[in-house]
């Protein structure tokens, strides 16, 4: 065995100078340090896109989480509303009961629109005296009502501003 090991060392060596002829030099391989090279801009430039779509995507994605989740809406009762609808040429008079709650976007518009509630009840009165019981029909009719409330509270309130005005109860009898 150790004359196996032997030749096997013996044939690893490189030549001798005993043939006669000068030992060949060895090219240089510069091919894998240009494939390294260019290995390593590809990897950098997926990498950089990928990072870069990652935040786009996803950081969009959480901040509108966050802003959110931030805030939560504030709610405000009314006091209850009652008012005669306008006649529309019968001689029975009906009636219009609202309960409303005030959307707010924070706490601090609670104080700030507390004095000046008797502008928005007036507000509500005037209106809703002036509708009739057919527009008060479907769901349609209650959102043009919602949508009209909201603006004049946003009116009477100004420069602060509610976000929606939500109906606890309506009654027309």
């Amino acid at each position: 065995m150790a004359a196996k090991s032997k030749a096997k060392a013996d044939d690893e060596k490189e030549p001798d100078a005993t043939d006669g002829e000068a030992p060949a030099a060895k090219p240089k391989k510069k091919l894998p340090l240009k494939l390294i090279i260019i290995a390593a801009a590809g990897l950098l430039v997926v990498g950089g896109g990928g990072f870069a779509g990652y935040k786009f995507f996803f950081s969009h994605a959480e901040e509108k989480h966050e802003q959110a989740a931030v805030k939560p809406a504030t709610f405000f009762d009314l006091p209850d509303v009652l008012v005669n609808l306008s006649n529309s040429g019968t001689d029975r008079t009906q009636y219009l009961k609202v309960k409303v709650t005030l959307e707010l976007p924070d706490k601090e518009l609670v104080t700030q629109i507390q004095p000046l509630m008797p502008r928005v009840v007036d507000a509500f009165q005037t209106y809703l005296r002036e509708l009739r019981p057919t527009d008060l029909d479907g769901s349609a009719g209650l959102y043009r009502l919602k949508e009209e409330l909201t603006r004049r509270v946003n009116v009477a309130v100004a420069p602060n501003k509610i976000t929606a005005v939500l109906f606890k109860e309506i009654v027309v009898q």
